[in-house]
């Protein structure tokens, strides 16, 4: 159902060479989580879309900095939010989500945050931080208010809407839907 097409057409800013080297990550990690149908892939695509600036972003511009004593993401330590900012496609932040995904992947991400910035793990992550937010069934709705739902689960809000809808509308398109 994935194709390196389909990705340069949801992005198009990817280039052809990227999306092919991409393309296994993703759907080895879309296979493991059971984002296996149409309306599955168009929101996850849609989402890291957004969040890594059509995968040409696997680790936050800015430092972390503004993540520095956030407790709400477990960011307990001196230095923790600039060790622990966003990386990956989407964008997973703060050591307790580093914790939690490192435990479900049996990966020291924790102790080797770096590794969230590489397409295997990365990939892995959105996948799995997609399912644990038990994201699949909202994206089974398949309607611009469950996308909206999908988006307040992974930002806390709704930061970056437009685009975000946008990238859904060209992956619904790009995988044979119809526009919401």
């Amino acid at each position: 159902m994935l194709t390196a097409r389909i990705l340069t057409a949801v992005m198009p800013t990817l280039r052809a060479d990227q999306a092919a080297a991409y393309l296994p990550h993703l759907v080895a990690a879309a296979q493991r989580y059971n984002i296996n149908t149409t309306a599955r892939v168009a929101a996850w695509l849609g989402q890291l879309a957004h969040e890594s600036g059509g995968l040409r972003y696997w680790q936050e511009i800015a430092s972390g900095a503004a993540y520095e004593g956030r407790v709400d993401l477990g960011n307990t330590r001196p230095g923790d939010g600039r060790r622990y900012k966003g990386r990956g496609p989407i964008q997973i932040t703060g050591r307790a989500n580093y914790r939690q995904a490192g435990a479900a992947l049996e990966i020291d991400l924790e102790g080797n945050p770096d590794q969230a910035a590489t397409p295997a793990i990365g990939c892995l992550i959105a996948a799995w931080y997609w399912a644990d937010r038990r994201l699949n069934q909202l994206a089974d709705e398949d309607s611009e208010d469950a996308y909206r739902r999908i988006t307040r689960r992974i930002n806390g809000g709704y930061n970056g809407w437009q685009d975000r809808r946008a990238y859904w509308q060209r992956a619904r398109l790009a995988l044979g839907m119809a526009p919401a």
